[in-house]
């Protein structure tokens, strides 16, 4: 059987990192009410000439040199962002000309915080019915263009960034191997508690976050909980069996809870929001890479990845790297 394997990761950071003590300069708040509630130590933001494609390229830049591998044999890009650069055409173009990888295929998804997950189950799908042998894929924001800087509920919560992984086909015989099972979710008629008040065809505008926290974590932790059940099922293999979860980098609270509720101990779950914040499709890739280079996550692991976002959307996918 063809599986997808994970080659190589790669991460980006703005250079300016904002504490919460400088924000609460700024904003009605402070470091102890943010990290009381989020778990949120820091964040990165975006400065002049950083766009989420510039943050991308980095970060695949970096996947490929991980890999090993030359980025104009990359075939296929699926970049899941929130925050084009542009309403068209697709960021993951810009990524695909800055790589010198034209020609392939290369187009983004929109999932917001679950974007990684829906771009890793595409290209997984692509890749095993032989649409691409290589494939790039990224999660990579600059959320906070897209933030009311005078609404302390949602604008300490985000940071920007980008992670990208590698992935190739490879035929084996073994099923626990690449990646094993995804499974995922959308619920339309919870759009009002997490959206952007704007867009092309209502507003004309790009909008800014909106966001009702208390019922979105509640969502969150059922959501979260029953989709990694469905995955463990699905592969036919147990929660003792994972190594590590990489969940949605969205707040500390919820990475808990959800542990706890599956029955996952803390030490296994790996936890980034307090330097990244919350970086909507970049977190799972970031906080991957950033627990593979400081060496807690090692080949052959089975790892978690989990997510929920606006949409809503929600997702899971287990893989052996």
């Amino acid at each position: 059987m063809i599986r997808s394997f994970i080659r190589g990761s790669g991460s980006a950071l703005p250079q300016r990192c904002v504490s919460n003590d400088e924000l609460a300069a700024e904003v009605d708040t402070s470091d102890e009410w943010i990290v009381e509630r989020t778990g949120i130590r820091q964040r990165y933001i975006a400065g002049e000439g950083e766009t989420t494609a510039t943050l991308a390229t980095e970060a695949a830049r970096q996947a490929c040199a991980d890999a090993g591998v030359d980025p104009q044999s990359i075939e296929l890009i699926v970049l899941a962002t929130a925050t084009p650069d542009n309403t068209f055409p697709a960021t993951a173009t810009k990524v695909q000309d800055a790589l010198g990888c034209n020609g392939g295929i290369a187009f983004d998804v929109a999932a917001v915080c679950s974007g990684f997950l829906y771009a890793l189950a595409t290209a997984d799908s692509m890749l095993r019915t032989g649409m691409a042998k290589r494939a790039l894929v990224i999660g990579a924001e600059t959320f906070s263009r897209i933030l009311d800087w005078e609404d302390r509920t949602t604008c300490v919560l985000f940071g920007d960034g980008a992670g990208a992984i590698v992935l190739e086909a490879e035929d084996t015989d073994q099923a626990d191997t690449g990646v094993i099972a995804t499974r995922l979710h959308a619920d339309g008629a919870q759009h009002d508690l997490l959206y952007v008040d704007g867009g092309p065809s209502t507003t004309q505008s790009t909008g800014h976050v909106r966001m009702k926290g208390r019922e979105v974590f509640r969502h969150a932790v059922v959501n979260l909980a029953e989709v990694l059940g469905e995955v463990i099922e699905d592969s036919g293999l147990t929660v003792g069996d994972i190594d590590w979860v990489v969940p949605h980098q969205a707040n500390k609270r919820i990475l808990d809870a959800t542990a706890r509720k599956l029955g996952i101990a803390e030490d296994k779950v790996i936890v980034t929001v307090d330097r990244h914040a919350n970086t909507s499709a970049a977190s799972v890739p970031l906080a991957f890479d950033t627990a593979r280079k400081d060496g807690r996550i090692k080949p052959g692991d089975l790892v978690m990845f989990e997510a929920m976002g606006g949409g809503f959307t929600w997702g899971a996918s287990l893989a052996r790297v």
